[in-house]
């Protein structure tokens, strides 16, 4: 309290510190930690929650030991878990024609089910192997998780699971057709969660208001190939929502959706989200083969890009160094302490200097992925799209420190992996609260960290 307020309250000041000090214990002891809870795995790659004991990260696991838990995930999915609370929210379809939308929240220590919601699918599809699969991640905060679904179900609920607002796309704004479906995660600010539809005819994306639903702007999207998510990256005082599809990285104004510049001297660029690095610069991954040719020149479209301001107050992107042999796979890049790391299509890490783009190892590591690799203090972790997670050091010199089964290797068997066409495959990586979470199609993972 203020000096104006104990001299207003001053009969009672004694009584209102105690009230005060006992709701702080309460809300203390309502909070996991800090890492739990008020900083949790919030969106799309994550961030590694402030306070984490990257220290305790898991180094050797195997199927019979070093679980904590594993459950079944109703139905299929792509996205990543998103954390909060101590708890973990899992997006999923089910059904042959993906009629099926399902969040659920597990709790972190035990993995039991806290809650799951069900709702049907704005748009029914025949399910695919070659088709996206509940691949948006949600995003989640204090209020709750919302949750985008490839048919143009957006859904926000609470941490009870109780729906808080939703929409269908479908019937507001037409169909979603596109090349394989929608992969876009939501990303968002403190008062928007921004959607990006990149459909094959006027695709779009809207600035959306957290609290009521409702939209603030909705502008067009790319009008490209794209499975990338949006990001907004820093730029001084203000930030730019980044989208980058085949051939085009475009800067929107959060605020408004206006557009403040276009990027074209790149290509192979589908499927790597653009990652921040520090003010004004975000690494860019693509990949040879992508739908088009020239796949001898695809390192060149990977590499460090910055947004400058012009001397007329416009902006424009360009690249600070391009790869000479690094390529991406499914996965974006990492960078952390220095470096930028990138796995290509043949599983093969590369490790770059980030301020030069000088290339200081490449070591094959046997798998691509599509989970982007993870940064903990020292070690990186690098995970296999088959269940093999790699744990190397950081910093110029490769060294590996483990390699991890999470699970026995399965035949192409679509009743073993209900995975129509295809063995299991590792999605997506979160750590938080010294556990790290492996997510597959159908299993959800926890792997205990040291004690």
């Amino acid at each position: 309290m203020c000096s104006s307020d104990k001299s207003t309250y001053s009969a009672g000041g004694r009584l209102w510190q105690l009230l005060i000090k006992s709701v702080t214990i309460a809300i203390a002891l309502f909070s996991l930690s800090p890492a739990a809870f008020a900083n949790g795995w919030t969106g799309f790659q994550g961030p590694v929650p402030e306070g984490a004991n990257v220290e305790a990260v898991p180094m050797t696991w195997s199927p019979e030991a070093g679980l904590l838990w594993k459950v079944e995930i109703t139905g299929y999915g792509q996205s990543s878990p998103v954390t909060w609370g101590g708890r973990a929210y899992v997006t999923s379809i089910s059904g042959p024609k993906k009629e099926h939308c399902h969040v659920t929240a597990f709790d972190l220590e035990s993995g039991k089910v806290l809650w799951k919601h069900d709702l049907e699918a704005a748009t029914q599809t025949e399910s695919s192997n070659y088709i996206s699969k509940a691949a948006p991640t949600p995003v989640v905060d204090a209020d709750g998780v919302i949750c985008f679904f490839e048919g143009g179900n957006l859904v926000a609920l609470n941490h009870e699971g109780q729906v808080r607002w939703q929409r269908n796309l479908v019937e507001e704004f037409g169909p979603i057709e596109s090349r394989h479906g929608l992969a876009a995660s939501l990303e968002q600010s403190d008062n928007h969660v921004f959607v990006w539809v990149e459909r094959q005819a006027d695709p779009y994306v809207m600035g959306v208001q957290k609290a009521t639903g409702r939209e603030d702007w909705k502008v067009a999207g790319l009008g490209v190939t794209s499975w990338a998510s949006p990001r907004l990256i820093p730029v001084k005082d203000h930030k730019h929502l980044v989208l980058s599809g085949i051939g085009r990285i475009a800067g929107l104004d959060p605020a408004t959706g206006k557009s403040l510049w276009n990027f074209t001297e790149i290509k192979g660029n589908s499927t790597p989200t653009p990652v921040p690095v520090g003010d004004s610069r975000f690494l860019i991954g693509a990949t040879a083969g992508r739908g088009e040719g020239d796949a001898g020149k695809a390192a060149e479209s990977n590499g460090l890009i910055e947004i400058k301001t012009t001397d007329d107050g416009t902006f424009k992107a360009e690249f600070v160094w391009k790869a000479k042999r690094a390529t991406s796979s499914f996965g974006s890049p990492l960078a952390h302490r220095g470096h930028a790391y990138y796995v290509n299509a043949s599983g093969v890490l590369f490790c770059l200097d980030l301020e030069t783009g000088e290339e200081r190892y490449s070591n094959r590591l046997g798998d691509s992925i599509w989970a982007t690799p993870i940064a903990f203090g020292d070690r990186i972790g690098i995970f296999g799209k088959g269940g093999t997670v790699s744990i190397v050091s950081s910093g110029e010199t490769f060294d590996k420190l483990a390699e991890n089964v999470t699970w026995e290797a399965q035949a192409a068997d679509p009743a073993a992996s209900r995975n129509p066409g295809g063995a299991p495959v590792l999605y997506a990586a979160v750590y938080v609260n010294d556990r790290l979470l492996l997510r597959r199609g159908d299993v959800l993972y926890c792997i205990a960290s040291k004690r």
